[in-house]
């Protein structure tokens, strides 16, 4: 099962997301579940590095566990934030719709951090 957790500062922004596990919803390369989370995920990193232009912190293993981990830097612009929030929320709202459609192949939890 694929889990992820997206983490909301006291503003209500995320700042920070993991997303682990595979769905093993179809045959390993045939697992359209995977894909999709998978391509959401990077794109929104690649988004966020290329359209808000900075270097989030990111751990990515996708051979044995496939592990993303983000985590949105302190000292960014207002616009840098901006960009940031809508490519994350977006990513968050697609996970949760994938989530309401193969809900034995995928978790997404959000938590308020301090």
């Amino acid at each position: 099962m694929i889990q992820g957790s997206f983490r909301r500062n006291q503003a209500g922004q995320i700042v920070s997301f993991e997303i682990s596990g595979h769905a093993n919803a179809g045959p390993y390369g045939s697992d359209l579940v995977c894909a999709a989370v998978s391509a959401l995920s990077v794109s929104a990193v690649n988004g966020i590095e290329s359209l808000a232009g900075f270097q989030p912190m990111t751990e990515l293993n996708d051979e044995e566990d496939g592990y993303l981990s983000f985590e949105i830097l302190r000292d960014i612009t207002q616009e840098q934030t901006n960009i940031a929030q809508i490519l994350l929320e977006n990513l968050l709202l697609s996970l949760q719709t994938m989530e309401q459609e193969y809900t034995d192949f995928i978790t997404i939890k959000t938590e308020q951090i301090n």
